[in-house]
């Protein structure tokens, strides 16, 4: 028996230098008498177990249904002609480690040291020939891509969007090697199927780099967005385009608004035309298209009070081609309302009648009253008629002779008698 096992094992070793150079593409393989391993000499069914114990029996393992290969490509068959023969001698040479039916050792039985170091010898030769049909597995994969790829059609003339070109590469490599991608729905913006990251807005889905602002083409799928007319916005582009504008700044109105004089305004930029004062609940007023605080309204556009000059907000009077406070309207010398509404006007000014005629000089030096008729003129005086009289005997100078004397006049009898 371990004549056997090292016949066989020697024989393993052999092909695995031989498979060994096949792999790194030496010319140089065995032919098929050179690889055919001697044939058992007894009856007997030796076999080694998955766990290193050795033993016979008469009843032989079951022997495994081969696998059947799938015949190389024609590139492949060129170059090494007997992958294929080396595999199949291989796996005949070496019984099929599973399964490997049980035997029971009765309790005298003991491994002799040359059964131990065959067990051993048998396990690392197996270990070795699971990895070498791993590597052969990996390299025949590899082989038949090689094989198709020289079967596809032509790459496509080179697009601008690149992205799309190898989304579709990586799907068809996919499918080709045998993985099945279930598609999360279909684009919206390139109408092909979603395998991977999937953006869902507005009803429908996305490739994360297609969802992008109308305007921009900037990647939104990880930020707020609006939508106009079934299309997507960024925050800012919307606002742009789309939200009211203060007609002070010419900026984009993004929260709270202020409606007046049929435009919008920020809050904030809506204040008095002249001072720059917030309006409070007393509101605003209009002129020309802006608007102004009451103060500032009233100082510059209401009318002026023709007597103090400040602007009249309810009552007037309007007299002498002006408008005047009701408190405003008196005589300009004493300020003294006038009576019964009526007055007298020197100069644009209201006047009462005794300063009216003062002003004018049209009162008698006599009595201190206003002269409304006849009247006589002396010593640059104006006088009633009946006024007019000496000064010592207060006789009327009717006659318009008088003498005059320290600015007092004086009938002839009396200048004689006392200046004679």
């Amino acid at each position: 028996m371990s004549s056997f096992l090292g016949s066989n094992l020697s024989e393993l070793d052999r092909l695995l230098l031989e498979l060994n150079a096949v792999q790194h593409n030496t010319p140089s393989f065995p032919t098929e008498e050179e690889t055919a391993p001697p044939l058992p000499s007894s009856s007997t069914t030796h076999y080694v177990q998955e766990n290193g114990i050795s033993g016979a029996g008469k009843v032989p393992p079951p022997t495994m249904e081969k696998p059947k290969r799938s015949v190389a490509t024609r590139v492949i068959e060129d170059v090494r002609p007997s992958v294929e023969s080396l595999l199949d001698e291989l796996e005949s040479s070496v019984p099929s480690p599973i399964p490997t039916p049980l035997v029971e050792f009765t309790e005298g039985e003991e491994e002799t040291p040359s059964q131990l170091q065959a067990r051993i010898s048998a396990s690392s030769a197996t270990r070795e020939l699971d990895e070498l049909m791993a590597s052969l597995s990996d390299f025949k994969v590899q082989s038949n891509i090689l094989a198709q790829g020289k079967s596809l059609p032509a790459a496509p003339p080179k697009q601008a969007n690149k992205l799309d070109n190898m989304l579709g590469s990586l799907q068809s490599d996919l499918h080709k090697l045998g993985v099945q991608t279930v598609a999360k729905g279909v684009c919206g913006a390139c109408n092909k199927p979603i395998v991977g990251q999937v953006v869902t807005a507005m009803g429908r889905t996305w490739h994360p780099e297609h969802f992008v602002c109308t305007h921009c083409q900037e990647e939104i799928g990880s930020r707020n967005f609006f939508e106009r007319d079934g299309a997507p916005y960024c925050e800012k582009d919307y606002h742009n385009l789309f939200s009211p504008r203060c007609h002070y700044c010419n900026g984009p109105i993004l929260d709270k608004v202020v409606t007046a004089l049929d435009r919008n305004w920020h809050p904030e930029h809506f204040f008095c035309a002249q001072c720059g004062a917030f309006f409070g609940p007393e509101g605003f007023h209009e002129k020309d298209g802006k608007a102004y605080c009451r103060k500032d309204y009233f100082d510059m556009f209401a009318p002026k009070c023709g007597g103090c000059a400040r602007a009249i907000l309810e009552n007037y009077i309007s007299a002498l081609n002006s408008l005047w406070h009701p408190e405003c309207f008196v005589c300009r010398e004493c300020f003294t309302p006038f009576v019964n509404g009526s007055f007298f006007e020197h100069e644009g000014q209201p006047y009462c009648e005794g300063h009216y005629h003062e002003r004018r000089g049209s009162l008698c030096s006599g009595c201190q009253k206003p002269i409304t008729g006849r009247c006589i003129t002396a010593m640059a005086k104006k006088f009633h008629p009946e006024h007019f009289v000496c000064a010592f005997c207060l006789k009327q100078l009717n006659k318009g002779t008088f003498k005059e004397q320290n600015d007092k006049p004086y009938c002839q009898g009396c200048f004689i008698k006392l200046f004679s």
